[in-house]
């Protein structure tokens, strides 16, 4: 049972903040030796927890923390990924003295004082508290009761269908096709000829499709495996792919997945619930004010997504 991707409003709103642990992942130390250690060395205390106020380093006078690797951290989350794991820490350590050194330059050139500046320094106050307001409100509010309460709704209106799991084998002509099926016919398995013959990419697994049902597979395909019978051969069925050898391996009425297959998923859509409920009851008690009608207009379209 597929659930929906989440609307755009989503993405387009909800910022995640990086949690404080994402630092201590890039910190190295005695943690790591302590697992290469023989097994009969006796076990080191376990080193402490970095805080968010620890000092890295002082530059100018100015301290840089934990706290302000987490951030870095979280703005370079993508070039980080092109960082080796051990050397992420010391790039992160390395942006944020360059940024020093440069920020404290620009201060004395009198930048700080532009009203540009000023505007954007309003703008990072707001996406940050928007962010500590998802950390601290939103993300907590998803529960289990929640996650529960919303799978029972979707598997509520669950309609089983047939499904059935059929193995096949591609081969761009009919002979090839007949060919195969005498010699299997003839003692040779299926899975053996698949691997030998198909040019599908099914090939590899013994032309294991898996289970599907109706609508997913090309007209012709799909007609002569659902007529066949559970281990019976298929005759020479063409599409526009080539023609096909099918045999059926089973028959069966497809089911809800478990909760715990879809949790994540579902917890996704009771988070984007919350948040969206939550937005719309801040908006309720604020005026809102767009002089331009279009540009209004398109802004309650992007609310509607």
């Amino acid at each position: 049972m597929p659930y929906p991707a989440l609307p755009k409003a989503f993405s387009r709103l909800a910022v995640l903040a990086l949690p404080f642990a994402t630092v201590l992942m890039l910190s190295t130390g005695a943690a790591s030796a302590q697992d290469a250690a023989p097994a009969e060395a006796p076990a080191a205390e376990a080193p402490a927890q970095p805080q968010p106020g620890d000092v890295v380093a002082t530059v100018g006078g100015h301290e840089i923390t934990e706290a302000d690797l987490a951030f870095a951290a979280e703005d370079l989350a993508q070039d980080l990924q092109q960082i080796p794991a051990n050397e992420r820490r010391a790039f992160l350590l390395s942006v944020l003295i360059d940024m020093r050194v440069m920020a404290d330059a620009a201060e004395a050139e009198g930048y700080a004082d532009d009203e540009m500046f000023q505007r954007r320094m309003d703008y990072l106050r707001a996406s940050a508290l928007r962010g500590a307001f998802f950390a601290n409100l939103v993300q907590p509010s998803v529960t289990d009761e929640e996650i529960q309460e919303t799978y029972d709704t979707a598997i509520a209106g669950f309609e089983p269908q047939e499904e059935v799991r059929a193995r096949h084998i591609l081969v761009e002509t009919e002979e090839e096709a007949t060919d195969i099926i005498a010699e299997i016919e003839g003692g040779m398995s299926f899975e053996q000829a698949a691997m030998a013959y198909s040019i599908d990419g099914s090939a590899a697994n013994g032309g294991d499709l898996g289970y599907f049902s109706s609508g997913m597979m090309v007209a012709p395909f799909e007609e002569a495996a659902f007529a066949l019978e559970i281990g019976a051969l298929s005759a020479p069925v063409e599409s526009q792919f080539g023609w096909h050898i099918i045999q059926l391996e089973d028959r069966r009425e497809s089911a809800p997945p478990p909760l715990d297959q879809v949790r994540d998923q579902v917890a996704q859509q009771v988070l984007y619930t919350n948040f969206a409920q939550m937005v719309e009851d801040l908006k309720a008690g604020i005026e809102i004010d767009i002089p331009n009608a279009d540009l209004a207009a398109q802004v309650q379209a992007q609310t509607e997504l």
